[in-house]
């Protein structure tokens, strides 16, 4: 009797705590306690200055400096590619972290660090705005505002001494102000060899931190101390003008940096073919180094001469000597007029042994197009000598064009003086009122340098380089730019001024190197940059 009692209890007891599970949920769900109202929230005027200070802190960066925009359509592509970015991401952290891992563990007798669980979340980094500068370097730089209150987690298990332990990072919470840097802007695609990146200021790091299960971030005074380190810590590291530098790109491949120096001795013309009807013709010769932007050398002129000797020599820079041809092409000179072209021919740099000279003697061609039968006409030959000289790595100058050093002068610049170097990069919203073909004209003590034409077009590029031996700095000197148009047509005004600019050396040979934009005198809003290096021995 007493044990059918005991059931009956415990059934009892079983089934009165279904039936009140079941009617409390009933209340809970269709009743509302009387007491609860809705909450007011009251409107800005009625906070006080205290309480308006902390909510200025939670507004978007593109409302407090007018200079941010916003990003909604990049934190929109971020969170619909967010699900793939995580697991990209972990996997390049996977494949870059584990090997450092295993070869820093020995060090301390463990035996093995592992990945047990690696997830970025599901919340993705919200950008609350972005600001881009512009420059005259070939660079872009951004500077976007991180906010990122993340749920990653991060599960690590260590192996050691014959005990396993794991620690466990959640509940992530970063806001940070990076400055991202893409330099040297390139031709060949991504478009940039580097990524730079900078913190403009401490970020804010908060984390959760589980050792065996247990929060080890709940121990007084750590979590302050470990806050404070990762930020000092970061900081040291990448706040500006510290970075973080990732390489995209092979630098020499990316900036083309001088791999050698091509030799070349003009010696002589063999039976040239005559241009002029009457009398001989007055041939000279013009190289020029394939994807080079710098102006051909140019030989003297043998005045009525069909087997002229000039014996002269030429220092060319060489960027790629497997793609790279040297361009020889011999002209009739003419005092009035276009200059005939009499013959040409390549040499590419592949087929020179370094360090070994050698005489050519070439077949002057009317161009280089194997199928063109004008070619198998005799129009006489050249004698040239050519060695290339490879760089040694301690040789290799640095990439001057991206940074803020310059080269040294070559050999042969005169003591005290220097290398006066000119690179005419671009102009900006220039515009003519009959025409637009703009070129810049340089002067410089009476030496007339000029850049190609770029036909209609407001924004013109030429990345043009000219280079001026002195044997003096030229501290009182002035360089004069002027940008002229030119008709392509017959017209009434064939040639028009399109603004100029005066700019004077002594800020150069102070600085050594200059990269700005001029306003063009005498033009609305017309803009030229020009780059400027004072090169010396020393």
């Amino acid at each position: 009797m007493g044990i059918v009692t005991s059931v009956m209890g415990i059934f009892g007891f079983g089934l009165g705590i279904t039936i009140g599970l079941v009617i409390g949920y009933y209340l809970f769900i269709y009743f509302q306690p009387t007491n609860v109202e809705n909450p007011t929230v009251p409107s800005l005027d009625e906070k006080d200055s205290k309480a308006l200070k902390m909510l200025i802190q939670e507004l978007p960066v593109w409302i407090k400096y007018p200079d941010h925009d916003r990003v909604d359509w990049l934190n929109k592509f971020i969170e619909t590619m967010w699900p793939y970015l995580d697991k990209a991401i972990c996997k390049t952290v996977k494949t870059i972290v584990q090997p450092i891992i295993a070869e820093q563990i020995p060090k301390y007798k463990i035996d093995s660090v592992q990945f047990e669980v690696l997830s970025l979340g599901s919340l993705p980094p919200v950008l609350t705005g972005m600001k881009v500068y512009t420059t005259a370097e070939k660079e872009l730089i951004m500077e976007p505002s991180l906010k990122w209150a993340g749920n990653p987690n991060v599960l690590v298990a260590i192996k050691a001494f014959g005990l396993r332990a794991t620690v466990q990072a959640v509940d992530l919470q970063v806001f940070a102000c990076p400055r991202v840097t893409l330099k040297p802007l390139v031709p060949n695609f991504p478009c940039f060899a580097k990524i730079l990146v900078s913190l403009m200021e401490k970020p804010h790091v908060d984390f959760g931190l589980k050792l065996l299960g247990a929060d080890v971030m709940s121990i007084p005074g750590l979590y302050r101390f470990v806050q404070d380190l990762i930020k000092d810590q970061v900081a040291n590291m990448y706040l500006w003008p510290k970075a973080l530098e990732v390489q995209i790109m092979d630098p020499a491949k990316a900036a083309k940096r001088p791999v050698g120096i091509l030799q070349v001795k003009v010696v002589r013309a063999l039976k040239l073919k005559k241009k002029d009807f009457l009398g001989a013709s007055d041939p000279y010769v013009k190289l020029k180094l394939s994807e080079d932007k710098l102006p051909s050398k140019k030989t003297t002129v043998k005045h009525k001469n069909l087997n002229p000797e000039w014996n002269e020599e030429f220092h060319v820079v060489v960027k790629d000597p497997e793609s790279q041809v040297l361009e020889i092409v011999v002209y009739d000179w003419e005092q009035v007029g276009t200059h005939d072209k009499m013959g040409m021919n390549v040499v590419p740099i592949k087929d020179l042994l370094p360090d070994e000279s050698k005489v050519l003697t070439l077949d002057l061609r009317k161009n280089m197009d194997p199928g063109d039968v004008q070619n198998e006409k005799l129009r006489g030959q050249l004698v040239v000598e050519a060695i290339y000289k490879p760089f040694k790595g301690s040789e290799i100058p640095l990439d001057t064009e991206n940074s803020d050093e310059v080269q040294k002068a070559p050999d042969g610049t005169p003591a005290g003086g220097g290398l006066l170097v000119i690179i005419i990069h671009e102009g900006q919203s220039i515009e003519g009122k009959n025409h637009t073909n703009p070129s810049a004209r340089l002067l410089f003590r009476g030496e007339v340098k000029k850049t190609k034409t770029v036909k209609k077009n407001r924004d013109p590029r030429w990345d043009e380089e000219f280079q001026f031996m002195l044997e003096e700095p030229p501290t009182n000197d002035r360089i004069h730019v002027e940008v002229v148009s030119t008709s392509s047509r017959m017209s009434l005004y064939p040639k028009e001024t399109l603004g100029y600019v005066d700019i004077y050396l002594s800020d150069v040979i102070k600085n050594k190197r200059i990269n700005e934009r001029y306003h063009l005198i005498d033009s609305k809003n017309g803009m030229i940059q020009i780059e400027m290096q004072w090169r010396t021995s020393s």
